[in-house]
């Protein structure tokens, strides 16, 4: 995938994250897409390993890989989180 792939992938992900997950509001445009590629990275390789098949579940800019990068978003958030020591705030479901 493309680096401009990348970034919007990241992008959307790390808004969607922002909007499931309170306690993240510190990080800015720039840190939400940051964490929106790594949760890219890391949807991916989740993916890869617990849906049969072994397939690339990052490539090209679809459904499945926002729903993939999103949810590794939201785990890449709550991890930040955890190692930074913070509590969510706000009313969120996560």
């Amino acid at each position: 995938m493309g680096i401009i792939s990348w970034l919007v992938v990241g992008a959307i992900a790390g808004y969607l994250a922002g909007f499931l997950v309170k306690g993240d509001e510190g990080l800015g445009v720039i840190g939400k897409i940051v964490l929106g590629i790594i949760g890219a990275l890391i949807g991916g390789f989740l993916a890869g390993i617990l849906i049969p098949g072994g397939g690339d579940y990052v490539t090209g800019i679809n459904f499945t890989t926002i729903i993939v990068a999103t949810i590794g978003a939201v785990i890449a958030v709550i991890g930040w989180n955890a190692i930074r020591g913070r509590t969510r705030t706000g009313s969120g479901p996560l």
